[in-house]
C-alpha cells in the first residue's frame, strides 16, 4: 500500500509539471479563452473515447451519476475559461501564482463535502500558501487586479472540482467519469459561445501552429492528466492533490520567464514565495504520514 501511495505521489507531481506548460500554451495560442477551452476539451474527449474503446470500458452509468458528472464538467470548463482569461488580462506568472489559493479553498470545502472535521494544519498551510502568494505578487507589482480576481475564481472552481472528483474516484472508473465530465463542459461552453456570437466560419480557420498547440493542450495537458488524476485520488486525498498542484506556478513561472523574459520577471519575492509553497507540500505529506 505504501508503494502504491508513493507511486501515486510521483505520478501526481509529473502531472503537475505537465500542467506547468498549460499557461505557456495559453499565452502562445492566440484564441479567445472560451475557444481554447472548447478545443481543449473536444480534443481530450476524442482521445479518452479512443482509450475507453481500446480498453473495452463500458460507458453505461446511472442517470443520477450522469447529472453529477455533467455538472462537474461545467465547473472544470468554467475554471479553464477563467484561467485563460486571467492570462489574457495579466500574465502567466500572476495567474499561476494566484492559483495557489486553491489549497486554502480546498481546506474549507473538503470538510463540508466529506463531512469531516476541519484539520488545523490544512488551514494553516492554506494561510501559508496565501502568504507565499502575497510575496509572489511582488513579481507583478500588484498591477493585474482583474487577472488576479479571475485566477481566484479559477482556483475556487479547481478546488471544488478536485473535491467532487475525489468522491467519484471512490467508486467510478476514471475514464468514464472523464468522458461525461468533458461532455458536460463542451455542452455548456457551446451554449455560452453561441450567446457570445463566437460560432463563425473563422472559428475553425486555424493555422498549423494553433492546431499543434491545441493538440498539445488537449492530449498531453488534458486527456492524460484528466484520467490519471481521478485514479490517483483513490490513494491520496483531494486536499493533498490541491496542495501539490500549488507547484504548478513554480514550474510554470520558471518556464514563462525562460520563454517570455520581457513580460515575465521574477524577483527575490518569487523565490521566497515559491519556497513557502514547496514547504507546505512537503510538510503536508510528512504530517499525514506521521498521522497514519
Amino acid at each position: 500500500m505504501q508503494n502504491v501511495k508513493l507511486k501515486s505521489y510521483l505520478q501526481l507531481h509529473f502531472i503537475v509539471f505537465i500542467w506547468g506548460f498549460t499557461g505557456i500554451l495559453g499565452e502562445l495560442i492566440q484564441l479567445s479563452a472560451s475557444s481554447k477551452t472548447w478545443y481543449r476539451m473536444s480534443i481530450a474527449l476524442v482521445v479518452v473515447l479512443i482509450y475507453a474503446k481500446i480498453k473495452k470500458i463500458s460507458l453505461k452509468i446511472k442517470q443520477r451519476d450522469l447529472l453529477q458528472f455533467l455538472i462537474a464538467g461545467v465547473l472544470i470548463a468554467a475554471h479553464w475559461v477563467c484561467f485563460f482569461q486571467a492570462i489574457e488580462v495579466s500574465n502567466v506568472s500572476t495567474t499561476l501564482a494566484t492559483l495557489s489559493t486553491g489549497a486554502f479553498f480546498a481546506s474549507l470545502l473538503e470538510p463540508l463535502i466529506y463531512g469531516r472535521k476541519v484539520v488545523w494544519y490544512e488551514v494553516f498551510f492554506g494561510i501559508l500558501v496565501m502568504f507565499g502568494l502575497y510575496l509572489i505578487y511582488g513579481v507583478s507589482g500588484g498591477n493585474f487586479l482583474n487577472g488576479m480576481l479571475l485566477a481566484l475564481c479559477a482556483a475556487f472552481l479547481s478546488a471544488a472540482f478536485s473535491i467532487i472528483n475525489g468522491k467519484f474516484a471512490e467508486t467510478q472508473n476514471s475514464a468514464v467519469v472523464s468522458i461525461f465530465e468533458i461532455i458536460g463542459g463542451i455542452a455548456a461552453l457551446s451554449i455560452y459561445m453561441g450567446f457570445q456570437g463566437e460560432w463563425t466560419a473563422s472559428f475553425f480557420d486555424l493555422t498549423w501552429q494553433e492546431w499543434a498547440g491545441l493538440l498539445l493542450l488537449g492530449v498531453v495537458c488534458t486527456a492524460y492528466p484528466f484520467v490519471k488524476t481521478i485514479s490517483i485520488m483513490r490513494h491520496i486525498t483531494p486536499y493533498t492533490v490541491m496542495l501539490s498542484i500549488n507547484l504548478e506556478p513554480v514550474y510554470g513561472i520558471i518556464l514563462a520567464v525562460m520563454l517570455f523574459p520581457e513580460t515575465e520577471k521574477m524577483g527575490v519575492e518569487f523565490y521566497i514565495g515559491a519556497g513557502i509553497i514547496l514547504l507546505t507540500v512537503i510538510l503536508n505529506v510528512w504530517l499525514k504520514k506521521i498521522k497514519k
